[in-house]
């Protein structure tokens, strides 16, 4: 299943506005602001659709009855650029596991480039609920990547997939690869994927946007 956001009028469509115009993007703190509340929004669709138990909960005057999650997701980012989206999701998963994966593209002298993961730090994943995310979704191949290095810490009994802007091309290959216990939460789904694997409009480099260039 996927979930386009953006196809329905939400205040999801003036954060991703922002996020995409360059006056905007110009004040760091409020890209990174706009990824956190993208997150925040997101984790909260996503939880409509986790599994809870009922709580004796003890009030002042008695007791309540309310459904509780019954089991706490594991928020998997793939840094530098998901972070921002990592903590919004945080704020609302506040009890949640944390994993993050180290993914960067490799680039060489004929302009080509290939997807290389660093570094994995994970709790177990085992019957877990994993949701991986990252602002950007161009080729998929570093979600791909970022999946089969997080699955060696387990086999979790959903995948939430995560992109803030993703390219049709990106989109089409995730779903080709990933196993069927996935769902896809896309905020926005561009067109245009250039031949050096740019999102078009899209908005940039998420990370040099959030934290600065890299050199």
């Amino acid at each position: 299943m996927s979930r386009i956001l953006s196809n329905e009028n939400s205040l999801v469509n003036v954060f991703i506005s922002e996020l995409r115009d360059e006056t905007i993007q110009k004040d760091s703190m409020r890209f990174r602001r706009n990824l956190e509340r993208l997150g925040e929004i997101i984790a909260y669709e996503i939880s409509k659709h986790l599994e809870y138990s009922e709580k004796e909960v003890t009030t002042p005057l008695g007791i309540a009855n309310v459904p509780v999650l019954k089991d706490q997701p594991v928020i998997a980012t793939i840094l530098r650029a998901g972070l921002p989206v990592h903590q919004g999701m945080l704020n609302y998963f506040d009890q949640a596991g944390n994993a993050f994966v180290s993914a960067y593209r490799k680039h060489h002298k004929d302009n080509t480039f290939e997807i290389k993961v660093e570094y994995m730090s994970s709790p177990d994943l085992n019957d877990k609920v994993l949701i991986i995310c990252d602002p950007m979704l161009a080729t998929g191949q570093s979600m791909l990547l970022a999946y089969k290095a997080l699955i060696q810490r387990g086999k979790p009994r959903h995948v939430h997939v995560v992109g803030l802007i993703a390219s049709v091309e990106g989109l089409t290959y995730v779903k080709s690869h990933f196993p069927e216990n996935t769902t896809f939460w896309m905020g926005a789904v561009d067109d245009e994927l250039t031949v050096k694997s740019y999102i078009v409009p899209g908005l940039g480099d998420a990370g040099d946007l959030a934290y600065g260039t890299k050199i």
